[in-house]
Order: C-alpha cells, then sequence, then structure tokens
C-alpha cells in the first residue's frame, strides 16, 4: 500500500466530512431561524389583533409544553425574544431574501445574493443564517444602529465566535475602536507582507471584563482572577496558541523569565508578553528587546518569522514609546489594560497587578 496516497485518501474524505457536518449544521441553522421567525411573526399578528399581554403569552408557554413535553426554546422569554426578532426583520425586501427554501446542497446564488439598497443594506442569507439565534437577539438589543449590527455579524461568521465571545467583543466596543491600531514599529522591522496581519492581530485596548464573582473569599477571587487572565488573553484573536507564563531563558548562566509566552499559527512567530503596572516606560521597552533577541537567537525555528514582543500596561504616552523604538529593530508595541467596571470597590484591590501577577501565574 502506497503510504502517501492513503493518507490523501484519509485527508480527502476528512475534508468531505467537515464540510458535510458544517453544511448540515447550517442548514439546521436556518430551518430553527425561520422556524423562529414564523412563530414570532404570528405572535406579533394575534398581539396586535386581540391586545394579548404578557400573562397570555406565558399561557402559550405552558401550553406548548404541555402539548409537547420535553419541548426546548419556547420558554416565555424566547416566545417574546422570536416576537422582537420577527419585528425586526420583517420588511419586504428582507422576507424575499431569508424565507427562500434551500434543498439539498447549498444554493451559491442564493447564499451570494445581497441587499444593496435600504434599511438592511449589506445582508447576505449566508450573513443571517450564519449565526444563531442567540446571537441574533444579543445583537438586537446590544447594537441599535444597522450598520454596527451588520459589522459584528460579518466578524461573528468570518471567526466563528460563539455567544460568549460575541458578547465580549461588543463590550471591548471592537466596531468603534475600527482603525485604531496598537502603537507599533512593524512598518520598519516586519516584512509587507506580515505588516498588516501583525497590526490586525494585536489590540490597543484589552478590557478584562471577564471575572465572575460569585463569593467575597478574597482568595477565591484572586484564584479566579489568574485563572482566567489566561483565558482572555487567549480569546486576543486568531491563531494563538498558549506556550507558558515565566517562560525560562538562559544567557550566559544567568535566568530570565518572560511573563507570558504565545505561539501565533497565522503570523507564524512566538510573542511575547511583557506586563507592567503602572505607565509604559522606555526600560520596558528594553527588556522585552532582550528577551526578542534571545527568542530570535535561541528558541526560533529556521522556518519562523522574526517573534513579536507586546507591553501590557495600564496607560502610555504616545510620545514616550515613539521615542523609546526609534532604535529598535524587534517588531513590538504596546497596549494598555482596562479593568472591567463591574468589578465591587472593596474587590478592586484583590486584582493583582503586573508585579504580582508574575508570581500568581507560576
Amino acid at each position: 500500500m502506497n503510504e502517501i496516497n492513503y493518507l490523501s485518501f484519509i485527508q480527502e474524505v476528512k475534508e468531505h466530512i467537515v464540510r458535510s457536518r458544517y453544511i448540515a449544521a447550517r442548514l439546521v441553522n436556518r430551518e430553527q431561524l425561520l422556524l423562529y421567525f414564523l412563530v414570532g411573526k404570528r405572535l406579533s399578528e394575534k398581539v396586535a389583533a386581540e391586545k394579548w399581554g404578557a400573562k397570555v403569552i406565558e399561557q402559550i408557554a405552558a401550553d406548548l409544553q404541555k402539548e409537547l413535553p420535553g419541548l426546548r426554546g419556547f420558554s416565555f422569554t424566547n416566545l417574546k425574544n422570536m416576537r422582537q426578532f420577527a419585528d425586526e426583520y420583517s420588511s419586504n425586501a428582507l422576507l424575499e431574501l431569508i424565507t427562500v427554501k434551500v434543498q439539498g446542497v447549498e444554493n451559491e446564488s442564493i447564499i451570494n445574493s445581497q441587499l444593496t439598497t435600504g434599511q438592511f443594506e449589506g445582508l447576505t442569507p449566508d450573513l443571517f443564517f450564519g449565526i444563531g439565534f442567540t446571537q441574533h437577539i444579543l445583537l438586537l438589543n446590544k447594537c441599535k444602529i444597522w450598520q454596527e449590527r451588520l459589522f459584528y455579524m460579518t466578524r461573528t461568521v468570518e471567526n466563528h465566535w460563539t455567544g460568549e465571545m460575541l458578547e465580549w467583543q461588543i463590550k471591548t466596543q471592537l466596531y468603534q475602536k475600527q482603525g485604531k491600531t496598537i502603537q507599533n514599529n512593524f512598518g520598519k522591522t516586519l516584512s509587507p507582507a506580515l505588516q498588516q496581519s501583525s497590526t490586525l492581530a494585536f489590540k490597543d485596548e484589552y478590557l478584562l471584563d471577564y471575572i465572575n464573582i460569585e463569593t467575597d473569599d478574597e482568595r477565591v477571587v484572586e484564584k479566579g482572577i489568574v485563572n482566567n487572565i489566561k483565558e482572555f488573553i487567549m480569546r486576543m484573536g486568531k491563531g494563538f496558541s498558549f506556550i507558558g507564563n515565566q517562560h525560562r531563558l538562559v544567557v550566559d548562566e544567568d535566568e530570565f523569565y518572560i511573563d507570558l509566552l504565545f505561539y501565533n499559527r497565522i503570523l507564524k512567530c512566538l510573542v511575547a508578553f511583557e506586563l507592567k503596572k503602572g505607565k509604559f516606560r522606555p526600560q520596558d521597552a528594553g527588556q522585552l528587546n532582550f528577551y526578542l533577541n534571545v527568542l530570535n537567537d535561541i528558541e526560533r525555528l529556521p522556518e519562523e518569522n522574526p517573534a513579536i514582543g507586546i507591553v501590557l500596561c495600564s496607560a502610555k504616552n504616545d510620545k514616550t514609546v515613539e521615542y523609546a523604538f526609534q532604535q529598535i529593530s524587534n517588531p513590538m508595541g504596546v497596549a494598555v489594560y482596562q479593568l472591567s467596571e463591574r468589578l465591587p470597590e472593596h474587590l478592586k484591590n484583590v486584582l493583582p497587578d503586573a508585579e504580582s501577577l508574575k508570581k500568581l501565574l507560576d
């Protein structure tokens, strides 16, 4: 048996299976959205005609459970969401676009059709059916401007965001910060092919709004922050893999430690994060530059691109960063972090500063 041909065949079958599952999932989601739209539309019509109130909708939810024991997705809250969903998307042009039934395989001419004018300009069936009902409701409640909603809808489909990730991106105001990039020296330190993708890979500000506090016990809260700091940073974009914290470097028997080290599959390079308490200082750039020199010399593989470094601090002066980067040949950037506004005042001191974090992450 020819091993190369065999492995090629396995890969081919795998690709067919993955594509089939993807299409099946999309078709299931399409049918669910159409069902919820239809139910919401009829409910809206009945509420208007019969002057039904909340109590009647509650009764409808209860009666549906009696008729179909174990039925999921038709609670009182979800019925209200269906009505909201249908009311929002009941324009004639949109109805014509989304209510086309697709039998069997995807119909590319339908998927690629697009509303070119009107209230929902830019919407395609691919986008509308590419996200789940929960994500639709989240966008309806959080994004009142259509272009903002379309922006998040597009990014969700492109990046396969979960509902939780979509909500997090909205909270960080990704739409409002379009075009605002991390301050960096990529223009003079990276090849033209890598400059744009590197700029897009990092944010200029990281919102640490991910802490789920269920107790006032400071040790429990502290442990929760440390456990989640890694999860948060791994959400920063596409292709990041976490290598480790307090990554050890040895230079002539002296030991140095990088706070957080990642690998990015898209950029094909190591990414070092240095966490700094307070405002960015010029020496922070010098320290990170040293780490990048060591990574490139000792740990970088022949096929990899130069390592990138990010200083993550609580504040920065743009001119200071500019001068600090002037004579540095390694690619690096400076981003700021913002703590969660929801963190109670009496627990704000529990969040470790950058120096404490280095120890806690061990």
